[in-house]
């Protein structure tokens, strides 16, 4: 059974568009909706990821095909994003900075220093945040983040969040709809997984501080 002909199946909107790519495509066009959420935040992964597990669920691809084609297209997006920000390059950025009234590059500075130290937990973080899991990209690109971990840790994010969608959708079958509400508050979950381990990371970092200093004051 095509998932066109479900009576749960969109028939418009961006929903009937990346319904009309998986009907014509199969799993590789989940993944190319997937792919260009990265460049069009406005394209509802939330809403793709688990349309593609209903499609499976009715033998259009398999399970392991909506899982595999809607990572790798979550990859390939990512990819393109970190290029153009690698290809952007700091000097660029810093030269547009400059001529921005009311923004230092001195802040530009201190976002790239959080950044490099942050980079990985951004990246694998990022890639469960809306609108983020875009734009986390072109950071990583501009610090010239190692390529094999961009892309390990792009990889080992968009794998969780787009199982637990894709798997939603599986086993909801036609009522795939009713994963979309879950959304928010599971996004709402990561960021405040992000802001813990970043607070954790800093607390320590202040006591480490504290300690040299006053060892330093005892010598």
């Amino acid at each position: 059974m095509s998932v066109a002909d479900s009576q749960s199946a969109p028939t418009d909107g961006l929903a009937g568009w990346a319904l009309e790519l998986m009907d014509r495509l199969g799993g590789v066009g989940a993944g190319i909706a997937i792919a260009l959420e990265n460049f069009f935040p406005p394209l509802p992964s939330e809403v793709i990821l688990p349309l593609a597990g209903f499609a499976a669920s009715l033998g259009s691809f398999t399970l392991f095909g909506a899982l595999f084609w809607t990572t790798l297209g979550s990859v390939v997006g990512a990819l393109g994003l970190y290029s153009i920000g690698r290809w952007v390059g700091e000097d660029r950025i810093r030269a547009v900075v400059r001529k921005l009234p009311l923004v230092d590059v001195e802040d530009l500075d201190r976002s790239t220093a959080w950044f490099q130290r942050h980079g990985r937990k951004a990246v694998f973080f990022g890639r469960m945040v809306p609108v983020f899991r875009s734009l986390i990209s072109i950071p990583a690109g501009v610090t010239r983040m190692p390529i094999w971990q961009f892309l390990a840790f792009t990889t080992a994010g968009s794998l969780i969040w787009n199982s637990i969608f894709v798997l939603a959708g599986y086993q909801l079958g036609e009522n795939w709809s009713a994963v979309e509400p879950y959304a928010s508050a599971l996004q709402y979950v990561v960021i405040a997984v992000v802001v813990a381990v970043i607070g954790y990371g800093l607390v320590r970092r202040i006591r480490s501080r504290s300690k040299d200093t006053a060892s330093h004051n005892r010598n």
